[in-house]
């Protein structure tokens, strides 16, 4: 999502605040674990500079998820 360099730096997260630690300088961050679509990885690089804590990005991915399983994303368009 930002530069490593950037990433290591942040020590809260841009969208809730709360402090985390990027480990992706740290060889393993618990984040790289998570599953993002293409189109949520691009959303959230446009939307933000820095790193987002595990608890945003989760929250993001299912309501994204969850956004595309309901009844209204499976109606044929007219």
């Amino acid at each position: 999502m930002t530069p490593p360099d950037v990433a290591a730096n942040s020590d809260c997260c841009p969208r809730c605040g709360a402090g985390f630690h990027c480990g992706a300088q740290d060889t393993r961050c618990d984040c790289f674990d998570l599953q993002l679509s293409p189109a949520l990885r691009q959303r959230l690089s446009e939307q933000y500079t820095r790193c987002l804590c595990l608890g945003c990005l989760r929250e993001l991915s299912s309501a994204e998820a969850a956004e595309s399983a309901s009844p209204e994303s499976l109606k044929p368009s007219l």
